[in-house]
């Protein structure tokens, strides 16, 4: 091996280990050891080391043919302290902007998104959503009012024959049937009323819903 592959094999190194500080660095930034589970963890030191392991041997194959020197050690050792002493605080700051640079960039593509694709997709459910609920509320309004006309229409045509049944049938008829007539009648009621009370509320859920 000649003086010039040494030394390019010294100065490929020192740059291998320049490149282990900042892989580290990277590694330990993006992965949080506290929160990540133990054989996960252990998976993810194994395949670091290993593309490390890989680079490494690539590099010095590149240079000398994959031959091991004691002074290729020392040189990445060289190379790891000069990155810990003068190279890794500029890093960690110029890693951390570009981090942040692509999560604002992200993020604004995502709002980008759901103000052009998204939301008048929104609005447009929206829109068909209230339609709906305002026919089924019209549509329900309807029935009570027409029921209604026609309870009172039915009273007022029906009055005396209603008087005359009254005075010579229902006073017959026993009060176990006029008990269940009158509970028919509640019961259609308040599925009326509760009809009413389920529109207002999908109604109301559906505007919390969109508006959140």
């Amino acid at each position: 091996m000649t003086l010039t592959v040494q030394f390019y094999t010294m100065l490929s190194m020192a740059a291998m280990g320049i490149w282990l500080g900042a892989s580290l660095d990277t590694y330990k930034l993006f992965v949080n050891r506290e929160k990540t589970a133990k054989w996960l963890l252990a998976i993810h030191d194994l395949l670091f080391w290993m593309v490390q392991g890989l680079l490494f041997f690539y590099v010095l194959l590149l240079t000398n043919e994959g031959e091991f020197r004691l002074y290729i050690f020392l040189a990445v050792a060289l190379g790891f302290s000069m990155y810990q002493a003068l190279m890794k605080q500029l890093y960690l700051k110029i890693l951390k902007f570009i981090m942040m640079c692509v999560y604002q960039t992200v993020l604004f593509l995502k709002r980008l998104v759901m103000s052009i694709v998204f939301q008048p997709i929104r609005w447009m459910i929206t829109l068909v959503i209230s339609a709906i609920l305002f026919l089924l509320h019209s549509l329900l309004r309807l029935v009570r009012f027409t029921f209604r006309l026609v309870w009172k229409v039915l009273s007022i045509v029906c009055y005396p024959l209603i008087w005359l049944l009254n005075v010579t049938i229902i006073h017959r008829i026993p009060e176990k049937w006029l008990t269940s007539m009158r509970l028919f009648f509640s019961k259609g009621a308040g599925i009326l009323q509760g009809a009413k009370k389920l529109s207002g509320t999908i109604k109301t859920k559906w505007k919390q819903f969109w508006t959140k």
